[in-house]
């Protein structure tokens, strides 16, 4: 039986509130898993993330992954908004820095972040989640970027690490 889906508008600033936020991540969060109950296929899993992401929050204006390659670059994966670069280097800008560290790079204003890529100059605020297998294993990143400045905060970085940790220990050895 196909999981009943429902679009809800884009969040309004009335809707930003940490509860309104935190409610919102978790109705997403819940469709994310009924779309990916059963699913084997990382790739699959990665393109419904995003998919399921971008088009909740008004602010989300590029989200996608970017995986882990044998050499240790990150390789664009799936994704939703203009054109991201194609690979980035391990430890380079804002998302190579999360997946080097291991560690969540929460950015207010990405111009102040030594060694910003600039893969779209639209771009003010960026947040980059590692993906991590069972054993800490960074196996991508979800970046998202927003045109707007300080636009991810506390509650967008719980419910996106959540996210990651449940993705990475599901899929992390595939």
């Amino acid at each position: 039986m196909e999981p009943e889906i429902h679009r809800q508008t884009p969040e309004s600033q009335a809707n930003r509130t940490p509860e309104a936020l935190a409610r919102r991540y978790g109705e997403v969060i819940a469709r994310i898993d009924l779309l990916l109950d059963g699913e084997t296929d990382w790739i699959a899993a990665m393109a419904t993330v995003v998919c399921e992401l971008h088009g909740a929050f008004d602010r989300y204006h590029w989200t996608g992954f970017y995986r882990r390659d044998a050499d240790d670059t990150l390789v664009i994966g799936p994704y939703q908004g203009g054109h991201g670069c194609l690979r980035i280097a391990w430890g380079r800008g804002v998302c190579g820095t999360a997946a080097a560290s291991g560690e969540t790079q929460r950015v207010d204003d990405v111009r102040e972040f030594p060694g910003h890529i600039a893969c779209s100059s639209t771009t003010l605020s960026e947040i980059v989640v590692p993906v991590k297998t069972r054993d800490g294993r960074v196996v991508a990143v979800l970046d998202v970027d927003s045109d707007f400045p300080a636009a991810f905060g506390d509650v967008d970085r719980a419910a996106l690490e959540q996210l990651c940790n449940e993705l990475g220990a599901r899929f992390g050895g595939v």
